[in-house]
């Protein structure tokens, strides 16, 4: 169960009073990120109802184990490793640049991907050998509802479970 963060956890804009502004400075780079604690919440739930296990794809890769995981009570997390986007004449979009990176990492694997941009779908569709996936668009300016939550938990609930998987 592949997570991002800005746009599906931390939203473009509060869009709700639950949301919290935090500073932090990955990189050294100061910013505010917007979280909402219940996601922590929902994300485990989900993760023990179907045993699939819990991964940032996220372009902050281990620093969210630093500056998210622990605001929402997440433990440390495996991650995607998404390489900084090179620019549009390489990596072409974001969605595409990390669909790429996800396809490789998951190889043929079943996984759920909680992702805001919107081409993300349509290039992780055309990767050669990606396995069987739902990806949950995520609309960047709400972030994650419970609707995204309950739509993975019914895609995740009618597949068997496959081995953990771990970087």
């Amino acid at each position: 169960m592949l997570v991002d963060i800005d746009g599906v956890l931390n939203p473009l804009r509060r869009p709700h009073r639950r949301f919290r502004r935090h500073r932090v400075a990955p990189d050294g780079h100061a910013l505010n990120v917007w979280l909402d604690v219940r996601h922590g919440r929902m994300l485990r739930d989900l993760a023990a109802d179907t045993g699939a296990e819990l991964v940032w794809a996220t372009y902050w890769r281990d620093e969210a184990n630093v500056w998210i995981g622990p605001r929402l009570g997440l433990p440390e997390l495996p991650f995607v490793p998404v390489p900084p986007f090179p620019g549009i004449e390489e990596g072409g979009t974001f969605g595409s640049w990390k669909a790429r990176h996800v396809a490789a990492w998951t190889r043929d694997r079943p996984f759920v991907w909680f992702e805001d941009e919107p081409d993300a779908a349509a290039s992780l569709a055309a990767e050669p050998g990606v396995g069987d996936h739902l990806l949950v668009g995520v609309d960047p300016v709400r972030g994650l509802t419970e609707a995204h939550i309950a739509s993975a938990a019914t895609w995740l609930s009618a597949r068997p479970l496959p081995p953990a998987v771990t970087g």
